[in-house]
């Protein structure tokens, strides 16, 4: 091969590996200072289908977020396939839903955090990449609603239709001090990792949380940040990678044995409110990570 033709190769392969993201540098990650103050706020990061080693390995941003705040070792989704695990975050119980179906298929009565805290005066939103419109219960694209919890919650659905909105709202909501009490940020299904690899999920989650981390509502210590997985990808007993941020924590290793449960107990610990069904027996996020809770 000539030196011209070997030339050409390398640089067809290079862009090929550009245009994929693959070998592109992980900037280094820093951040800022911030006075903890109590919790009053929790927006949680939802992504798709790998284990706390498969994360830990290949999001260097998670990974960094983790290590900077702190990161539960020991945290299970509760079941299999996806919804029921967005239920038990959200309700507190699986509601005995044990597929991927619409909610035209499965709905509840029962409240979510999201109506708990509306019910008590307090803020609540959820934030869905790719949804074409607000509260949508059919697949559109790579927007998916069996990651769109509150969707399944029918006696709340004129509260879904109101603030479960595409996410492009957060930027605005962050910039502006008007997150949520009680918040969920839904990727698509390829920012999620579910149909791309977790480095696209990862620079994407960096996007959302440095935007989320530059606004009052963080800069004023308020603001709680999960990231955590939905399940695993069956190989590590559904054992999944959960950062959680908030400017009190300084590289905690958090051992305790967390579920989601405990997560939809935390929403509700946060609103100063009762945990929701199974939740209510959880181990405390709070009580684990060390969090000071308004009200409690």
């Amino acid at each position: 091969m000539s030196h011209k033709v070997l030339g050409l190769v390398i640089a067809t392969v290079l862009v090929v590996l550009s245009a994929c993201g693959a070998g592109e540098p992980f900037a280094p990650v820093t951040f800022a200072t911030v006075q903890p103050a109590e919790v009053t706020k929790l927006l949680v990061f939802v992504v798709e289908n790998h284990s706390l080693d498969q994360m830990r390995a290949a999001m260097p941003y998670t990974a960094a977020l983790g290590r900077e705040f702190a990161i539960a070792t020991n945290y299970e989704a509760v079941t299999h396939p996806s919804l029921p695990n967005y239920l038990a975050m959200t309700g507190g119980s699986t509601f005995a839903v044990a597929d991927d179906a619409p909610p035209s298929s499965h709905t509840t009565d029962q409240p979510s955090v999201f109506g708990q805290a509306l019910a008590i005066g307090k803020s609540a939103k959820v934030y869905a990449e790719g949804m074409p419109g607000n509260c949508a219960t059919e697949n559109s694209g790579r927007y998916v609603v069996k990651h769109n919890p509150w969707a399944y919650y029918r006696s709340e659905r004129s509260s879904c239709s109101r603030y479960d909105v595409p996410a492009g709202e957060l930027g605005n909501d962050a910039a502006n001090g008007r997150l949520p009490n009680a918040g969920m940020v839904i990727p698509d299904l390829c920012d999620n990792a579910h149909d791309c690899d977790l480095s696209v999920a990862d620079r994407w989650l960096r996007m959302q949380i440095e935007a989320v981390m530059s606004g009052p509502d963080w800069r004023a210590g308020h603001l709680a940040i999960v990231v955590t997985a939905d399940e695993d990808d069956h190989r590590q007993n559904n054992l999944v990678l959960t950062t959680v941020a908030h400017p009190s924590m300084h590289g905690a290793v958090v051992t305790t044995p967390l579920t989601h449960y405990s997560l939809a107990r935390l929403y509700s610990e946060i609103l100063a409110a009762e945990p929701l069904r199974e939740a209510a027996g959880a181990p405390s996020m709070a009580t684990a990570f060390g969090l000071d809770l308004a009200g409690r």
